[in-house]
């Protein structure tokens, strides 16, 4: 009927009896794009054997005790977490003791790799709190309050005869080492190493941190690989100095480049200018002249 309005087109479902039918309307979807996504982190599971256990390695684990993969993957998220809970200013104190090279900012998952590096049985130095972080980073079970000898009795009860006998043994190799270089015990502060970007704020000065000595690291390492590493640090520390001085060095031809090119941009535009001034008085000259020959001719040529 022409006085009924017109109803909108309905759509019925496919599919569906004629008593289930209902109507439904047309809609419009509006398409703003293609919407792009990043690739999401790997989780500890999608991660092969081996990578797990490096990683477990680096946090100081031992992934020889964990016979399935689903209890390497649990410890690991135990470590997170617990390292996550931990005291940062605590974990510092380990990394100064130990001498370990990280930036102030560091992470503190990057600080629990540096001390789980540590191997060390001597807690000389090392501070209370730093003593209880040490612990729990090494798997010993200690509280807040357990005072300094026993964290130092547990610690040492953890490490085994054998263990033990090897680091005595590596101890008196790093003495006659020792011995042999001449080098003696540093007494210098720890300096942590510059941010990545060379600029060094108050908290973190750009110094070379200061290296343990060569008998901790024989002790730690064993005799190759203390005397390896030693050598390693030393070609860095040569490397990183000549490196150092090519800088220097390109930074003052730079600066002598620039300094003759702005004398040469200077004289060229005195010279310009110079120019400029020829024949600015050049043009005055002529029009002088041609003022004058057009009155002279004007007012004297017709007598």
């Amino acid at each position: 009927m022409a006085g009924n309005p017109t109803q909108p087109e309905m759509k019925m479902l496919p599919g569906a009896g004629a008593a289930q039918a209902q109507p439904v309307a047309a809609t419009t979807t509006t398409t703003t794009g293609v919407i792009g996504s990043t690739a999401p982190t790997r989780q500890l599971y999608e991660l092969p054997r081996d990578e797990l256990e490096h990683l477990a390695e680096e946090y100081g684990l031992d992934p020889t005790r964990y016979k399935h993969r689903q209890h390497l993957v649990a410890a690991l998220h135990d470590r997170r977490q617990m390292i996550a809970s931990m005291d940062r200013e605590a974990m510092l104190d380990v990394i100064k003791w130990g001498r370990r090279p990280v930036t102030f900012n560091a992470t503190k998952e990057q600080i629990a790799q540096e001390i789980a590096r540590i191997k060390t049985m001597r807690f000389d130095g090392l501070s209370q709190r730093g003593l209880i972080a040490l612990a729990r980073l090494r798997g010993v079970q200690v509280h807040d309050g357990d005072p300094t000898p026993v964290c130092i009795k547990r610690l040492k009860k953890q490490e085994g005869i054998f263990q033990r006998i090897n680091r005595k043994r590596r101890a008196m190799l790093g003495q006659i080492v020792a011995n042999i270089v001449g080098e003696n015990e540093s007494a210098t502060d720890y300096q942590f190493l510059p941010p990545p970007g060379g600029v060094a704020g108050p908290s973190a000065p750009a110094q070379p941190t200061s290296s343990a000595t060569i008998k901790r690291e024989i002790e730690e390492s064993g005799l190759f690989g203390g005397i390896a590493g030693r050598i390693k640090k030393s070609a860095d520390s040569y490397v990183n100095q000549k490196l150092d001085e090519i800088e220097a060095r390109i930074d003052r031809k730079l600066d002598e480049i620039d300094r003759r090119l702005a004398e040469w941009r200077d004289k060229e535009i005195a010279n310009r200018l110079r120019i400029l001034k020829i024949t600015l008085w050049a043009s005055v000259i002529v029009g002088a002249f041609s003022l004058i020959y057009t009155y002279v001719k004007v007012y004297f040529g017709a007598g």
